[in-house]
């Protein structure tokens, strides 16, 4: 018998990406009719505690690891587009304070916004200056007057959230003309779902269900529409992906992720990506 290994490669290619299609179908919620809408479980934020900055076995080392670039990028952008100057800033869906710690740091006014208690207080006993305000409120309906601040932030927030839209309302309500808006969160296609979420579930212990589900995932075009109905122009986007090296290749095998491990800018905007708008005046 002889067999045709590139065509039973081929098939067994296909049936695989058949099959985590579907399965992408389902998370997205329209596997049936009847097929019940996924929801993203946000409660898992609510009792790391000191997780946050020690857990190697779990996806918040994840957070750490973009933190890591995407920190001092946002500061440089800062920089960049208002000049060297002290700054109001929002951060809104602040975690345990990886981003409002970082620019505090560097002298800028930062307030810190969050739905749990549990990170707040992480936030604030990790901020080395204990300069930066940590307050629990809804990125929804934030309480803060129009134009208060220079600048608003919401790193892996957007894909968290029912309405996005929404959210990104509030950040321009509040930002001041000419003020910035970053952003990073993740596209919606099937590599997406590949990589982000069942990458994670497989090749990350303790990634609890629900971590992140591809409905609620944006593509770069529906923020960008959404930022310019709220008055959020000059949208520049950059994509970002995991460091291939050792660290990657260990996170694999071991499935926790080391501190060495780290992501890259890159031209792709396929997996996660990170953005940047002006509010007009």
């Amino acid at each position: 018998m002889v067999v045709c290994w590139s065509s039973l490669e081929r098939d067994c290619r296909e049936r695989l990406i058949d099959r985590s299609f579907r399965r992408a179908k389902t998370d997205l919620g329209l596997g049936t009719p009847l097929a019940p809408i996924p929801q993203v479980n946000n409660e898992i934020y609510a009792a790391l505690g000191d997780l946050w900055y020690t857990a190697e076995d779990a996806p918040v080392a994840l957070l750490r690891a973009e933190s890591k670039l995407l920190n001092p990028w946002v500061a440089a952008e800062m920089t960049t587009k208002l000049g060297q100057r002290r700054c109001q800033i929002l951060d809104v869906g602040c975690g345990a304070g990886f981003l409002s710690n970082h620019l505090g740091a560097l002298g800028h006014d930062v307030t810190g916004l969050d739905a749990s208690e549990d990170a707040l207080a992480v936030a604030a006993r990790h901020d080395p200056g204990h300069t930066v305000r940590y307050l629990r409120g809804d990125a929804l309906k934030l309480p803060f007057e129009d134009a208060s601040f220079d600048v608003v932030c919401a790193m892996d927030f957007l894909e968290h959230v029912e309405k996005p839209e929404q959210a990104i309302a509030e950040a321009a309500r509040v930002l001041r003309p000419s003020g910035v808006f970053f952003f990073h969160t993740f596209n919606r296609n099937f590599w997406a779902w590949l990589v982000i979420i069942k990458g994670v579930e497989w090749f990350v212990q303790n990634t609890p269900p629900r971590l992140h589900v591809l409905r609620l995932f944006l593509k770069p075009a529906e923020v960008g529409t959404m930022c310019l109905a709220h008055g959020l122009a000059a949208l520049e986007l950059r994509g970002m992906r995991p460091r291939l090296g050792w660290p990657f290749w260990r996170m694999l095998l071991s499935r926790s992720v080391s501190a060495e491990f780290a992501f890259k800018f890159t031209s792709s905007l396929q997996l996660g990506f990170s953005g940047s708008a002006r509010k007009s005046g």
